[in-house]
């Protein structure tokens, strides 16, 4: 009977990084979603925090979701750069 040729048991450490750095980007709706619901959770009237409060939290929140999708789509660049993998450009 043959044997079928063995695959590797793991994969190369800058695959499975690029890898988790794609899952990670395709997390970041999901986790801008959570962070902007968040304040619908939070306490209304007198106890709660203020319009100004809210309106400073998705600000933030939202500035915090671009600055992260800007480090992880540059990272995974430079790690697609440092393999060769660059995409190249088609002539339309």
């Amino acid at each position: 009977m043959a044997q079928m040729p063995r695959q590797p048991l793991f994969l190369a450490r800058s695959s499975y990084r690029q890898r988790r750095l794609r899952d990670a980007i395709r997390f970041l709706p999901i986790t801008g979603i959570v962070l902007l619901m968040l304040p619908l959770l939070w306490p209304r009237g007198p106890d709660g925090p203020g319009n100004g409060q809210v309106l400073i939290y998705i600000f933030s929140a939202w500035s915090f979701l671009i600055l992260l999708s800007f480090l992880l789509t540059r990272r995974l660049r430079n790690d697609d750069a440092e393999e060769g993998n660059e995409p190249k450009a088609e002539d339309g």
